[in-house]
């Protein structure tokens, strides 16, 4: 497999980060940051090089850069779910005679943020005013993940959902039940608050220069019992990318990392028995 990356664009990436390291937060230890950049870089390389077959780069690259997130009391009895080989998610578990065949309307709930709130990071600032716009942020972030999960099922061409947005007892209704549980901030927010840096728990190719992770769990219920017939859940980053100075968040591209996951859940309710729906590369190497 032919590398994606050359000497001079791993260069220019490496300038770049480095840079705006030192232009964000008067970093101190650009050689640092260069050694420990280029060795995340050099490693990711040869796993995608390394690896045969687009399946095997996709799960490899995931394995190797993102680990499960913790578990959380939003999935009760979270020890049944494995990684399943046919599922993108890190984490499945469905319950025995469950049959996804004989639903075909789903409702998508608004999306529970109380796990993203009890993050560490968060109650360590010391700005007030800093927390409340994270929190609001945390607030608009739900919002959108619901409307683009409800999006992709609406655009989806083979109609395999209708979705329903009022209750319907004794109808085969499905509700999606998420909580956004992780976003980690980025390396420079971080060292603009003072704190620590790069934040705990990240995966190995995950840029020094800004952490891009996030999470989620799910549930589906099936509306005329109550009961959950299918818990799922999920660790993934974006792209490693030049830093847009101009548009920094604390956020960073987790709207990119929700977007992916709206599509899985839609290739996830289509696929036959027996497909495979593999999850993409969580990173590339190409800089520009």
């Amino acid at each position: 497999m032919k590398k994606l990356i050359t000497p001079v664009s791993r260069t220019t990436l490496l300038t770049f980060n480095v840079v705006s390291l030192v232009f964000l937060v008067g970093c101190s230890t650009t050689a640092g940051v260069v050694k420990s950049t280029a060795n995340t870089i050099d490693s990711a390389e040869n796993e995608i090089t390394n690896v045969s077959g687009v399946k095997s780069t996709a799960d490899a690259a995931k394995s190797k850069a993102v680990t499960p997130a913790p578990d959380t009391s939003f999935i009760k009895h979270s020890e049944r779910q494995k990684k399943r080989s046919d599922m993108p998610f890190q984490k499945v578990w469905i319950k025995a005679g469950f049959e996804l065949k004989d639903f075909n309307k789903l409702m998508v709930a608004p999306v529970n943020t109380q796990h993203m709130l009890e993050m560490d990071w968060l109650h360590q600032a010391s700005s007030a005013n800093w927390v409340g716009n994270v929190k609001k942020d945390i607030r608009e972030l739900a919002k959108y993940f619901r409307a683009q999960v409800v999006k992709e099922f609406k655009k989806d061409p083979k109609h395999r959902f209708t979705i329903v947005y009022t209750h319907q007892p004794g109808k085969p209704v499905l509700r999606m039940e998420l909580a956004l549980i992780q976003i980690d901030p980025s390396t420079p927010v971080l060292h603009a608050l003072g704190m620590a840096a790069p934040y705990p728990g990240t995966g190995a190719a995950v840029s020094v220069a800004n952490q891009r992770q996030a999470a989620f769990e799910g549930r589906l219920r099936d509306l005329r019992t109550g009961q959950i017939v299918a818990t799922f859940a999920d660790r993934d980053m974006a792209d490693i990318g030049p830093l847009d100075v101009t548009k920094l968040t604390w956020y960073g591209p987790a709207k990119g990392i929700m977007d992916r996951w709206a599509k899985q859940f839609v290739q996830v309710a289509n696929r036959k028995p027996g497909e495979v729906v593999t999850d993409p590369t969580p990173f590339t190497l190409m800089p520009f």
